[in-house]
């Protein structure tokens, strides 16, 4: 039986991958791995993975209620690591930009630097301000994965 790959983008199995973090066998040890592991639970629909690794001192009462109304409405359908600032192993500080494709009734994009802070030894996500998204050439494959051209999906 093939082995479900992680929806991270890793290309690994999930269990192998982000799967580790959500059952709560193992911590990410990067700014990154959080990052991925939260797109992740996004994914899977683990809210608790998700407050449990958003900072404390960023946590709200509303917190279940909204993260369970964006999952019900949300398919994540891909995640675009650009680039990483720190977040390394032996960093408490660090910073992932990200962009991922979504999917409320059409395709969207999501392009956020992501901010992330590591305390007792845990990563914790703390904010993320919203980028411009970025336009992929006319050639390229469209970035809602149709599978089609930029020009002739959403380029138009």
């Amino acid at each position: 039986m093939p082995k479900e790959l992680c929806p991270c983008g890793s290309k690994k199995p999930y269990q192998y991958c982000c799967g580790i973090y959500l059952t709560g066998k193992k911590n990410p040890e990067t700014a990154e791995k959080l990052m991925r592991s939260r797109y992740t639970a996004f994914c899977k629909g683990n809210i608790d993975y998700l407050i449990a690794t958003l900072h404390p001192d960023k946590r709200t009462q509303s917190d279940r209620t909204e993260l369970t109304k964006s999952i019900n409405n949300t398919q994540w359908l891909s995640l675009t690591i650009i680039n990483t600032h720190k977040g390394k192993k032996n960093d408490v500080i660090g910073q992932v930009e990200f962009e991922a494709v979504y999917l409320i009734n059409e395709p969207g994009q999501l392009h956020e630097l992501s901010k992330f802070i590591k305390t007792d030894n845990k990563w914790f996500y703390l904010e993320g301000d919203i980028l411009p998204g970025t336009i992929p050439k006319r050639n390229a494959p469209c970035w809602c994965g149709s599978g089609e051209k930029y020009r002739k999906c959403h380029g138009v």
